[in-house]
């Protein structure tokens, strides 16, 4: 379950984590500030400095400003991932004057097409920031906003260009009908632009209360799926199922004008992640012991990796025991953060 942290160390974690930028290497993504929101939001803020500690190696320092960005040059810098300070400052600067979800309501529609920049991570990371201003409204809360949708913007990267194939029903059938790249020598950034064929699925839903339900089945599906599907590249597809909860938790904080076509960009950066990382064959998997949610987190925790925390949150909102199984895979699966 999720609760209030109130004892400010979460606050004083973004604190230390925004004095370093979202990538390192280039383009690696910094999950520092999406691994201490979601412990903070299960009950180990206590954990939060220890675990960021364990991390810090992979921080660079955040990169330098070239031109602001204004309401009159955006277009012209969405995308441009040297404009990553420029846009933060921009967010930050339209923040101090607005509420934030009126921010957040004007650039959802701009930003949603290119969800799958970073590799989901943009995405990913403002449903957490969202997630913690719902729940407390700070200043170093609004802040990871802005670092969260100037990510977002510089990254912005959208998926397109492929055939449009037949999906299935359910969420789950049209995973399955996801035709799979195969491994071959792409190498890692390159395996976006080989997805030439996606299937659609609840492409026909407009109304706003049936995309949240599709959306929640698709969220479902893809977590569930992880435990028989991980072995297939267990860090990337931890992003087929976190990326559309991203969208999930940030729902109620949007106009419901904006479900439905959220709906739609969940499912196709989903489906891109399946299509990139699927294995050939699934595996069965049943899990060593049956664990309580509490006891996933906590097991994720002493593992320490990213992904493997951030599965687990997203398997903490699913709740079944397959979500939680699927926990387990990626506890099995992932190499842990050791000091």
């Amino acid at each position: 379950m999720d609760t209030v942290d109130t004892s400010g160390q979460l606050e004083e974690a973004l604190e230390r984590l925004h004095c370093a930028g979202p990538e390192r290497d280039g383009w690696l993504t910094n999950h520092a500030p999406m691994v201490v929101e979601a412990l903070a939001a299960h009950g180990h803020a206590g954990a939060v400095h220890r675990w960021v500690d364990l991390y810090r190696d992979r921080l660079e320092d955040f990169p330098d400003r070239l031109t602001p960005v204004t309401d009159d040059n955006w277009r012209s810098a969405l995308g441009d991932p040297r404009r990553i300070a420029d846009w933060t400052d921009h967010f930050s600067r339209t923040l101090a004057d607005r509420p934030w979800r009126d921010v957040l309501a004007e650039w959802w529609p701009r930003l949603l097409p290119g969800m799958y920049g970073g590799a989901t991570h943009v995405i990913i990371r403002v449903g957490h920031a969202v997630r913690a201003l719902e729940a407390e409204e700070t200043a170093p809360r609004l802040a990871e906003l802005a670092h969260a949708l100037g990510y977002w913007a510089a990254r912005h990267q959208p998926v397109n260009g492929f055939t449009v194939l037949p999906g299935a029903p359910t969420a789950m059938g049209s995973l399955d009908a996801v035709p799979a790249i195969g491994k071959g020598h792409l190498g890692f950034r390159n395996r976006l632009a080989a997805v030439h064929h996606l299937p659609v699925w609840a492409d026909g839903v407009t109304d706003p209360d049936l995309a949240r339900d599709r959306l929640t089945e698709l969220v479902h599906a893809t977590t569930h799926r992880y435990a028989t599907h991980g072995h297939g590249e267990p860090t990337m597809l931890v992003h087929a199922a976190t990326a559309p909860n991203a969208v999930l938790r940030t729902l109620d904080s949007l106009p419901r004008e904006h479900w439905a076509p959220s709906l739609h960009a969940a499912w196709t950066a989903s489906a891109a992640v399946t299509a990139m990382y699927a294995p050939d064959e699934p595996v069965a998997y049943e899990p060593p012991a049956r664990l309580t949610a509490e006891e996933v987190m906590e097991r994720a925790l002493a593992h320490g990796g990213e992904h493997v925390i951030k599965l687990a949150d997203t398997a903490l909102d699913v709740g079944d025991d397959l979500a939680l199984a699927a926990a387990q895979r990626a506890i099995e699966l992932s190499e842990p953060l050791v000091p």
